[in-house]
């Protein structure tokens, strides 16, 4: 199967060995991907930040870089879930209208296109450490990403993942919530972490590198001793 692939913007400026993990994840999935370098932005930054024209710019430009009857896989669920389910406030009764639909419904992140469309259950990838899957809000609410990333952690060897009750709190980024509210912001954070502290894990892995470099920035600030990573990471271990 020939796939696009979409590097969020937080991964390709703060840690692109993530990107290149995802190449090689799907790869051993069996996929041949394509990845267009003249990408940029889905427009999710600026329609939160109610900037809608220039979200739109942005977003027509991807739709232009991006083959709407290919599955495009995402890096994260904040911009598959922008993908699916905001361009419809973008490009609603547009001459976009027929491209970005298509682009909707074959639009996934990263392990819900493994598990969901290639019914991937383990790719023999191994990983020695505890860890906790750290939910995201808009894995959550916006794609309905829960099951798929803790049914690949689970198949990995040596990987012991642990849950804990405070799962559906937000870790205090919420994109431009960071900026505009910072003291709240950080200490929403820091509530998280103290959650992630009581279990004794060191590993927290998520699908959303925007949520990790958040709670990571914070962390070396107060002290807290973990290691984040982005599933893409976890799943490319071992390979």
């Amino acid at each position: 199967m020939k796939v696009d692939l979409f590097i969020p913007c937080f991964i390709d400026q703060f840690n692109p060995q993530t990107g290149f993990n995802m190449v090689k994840v799907l790869e051993k999935a069996g996929c041949q991907v394509n990845y267009n370098i003249e990408q940029t932005c889905c427009g999710l930054s600026a329609f939160n930040a109610g900037q809608w024209d220039e979200a739109r710019q942005v977003s027509e430009k991807l739709l232009k870089e991006i083959t709407p009857d290919r599955n495009l896989v995402c890096g994260g669920t904040a911009c598959a879930g922008m993908i699916r389910n905001s361009y419809d406030l973008l490009f609603q009764n547009s001459s976009y209208h027929n491209k970005f639909r298509q682009l909707q419904k074959r639009t996934f992140e990263l392990s819900e296109f493994l598990v969901d469309i290639l019914n991937v259950e383990t790719l023999g990838n191994k990983f020695n450490g505890k860890a906790i899957f750290m939910d995201t809000c808009t894995g959550l609410n916006g794609c309905n990403v829960k099951a798929q990333p803790r049914k690949l952690l689970e198949q990995v060897e040596g990987l012991e993942l642990v849950e804990i009750n405070e799962q559906n709190e937000c870790c205090g980024f919420g994109g431009s919530f960071a900026v505009t509210n910072p003291e709240l912001s950080v200490h929403m954070g820091i509530k998280k972490l103290d959650s992630f502290k009581e279990t004794g894990v060191q590993n927290i892995i998520s699908t959303d590198y925007s949520c990790l470099i958040h709670l990571k920035s914070i962390a070396e600030t107060k002290g807290y001793n973990f290691t984040f990573l982005h599933i893409a990471d976890v799943l490319a271990s071992g390979l």
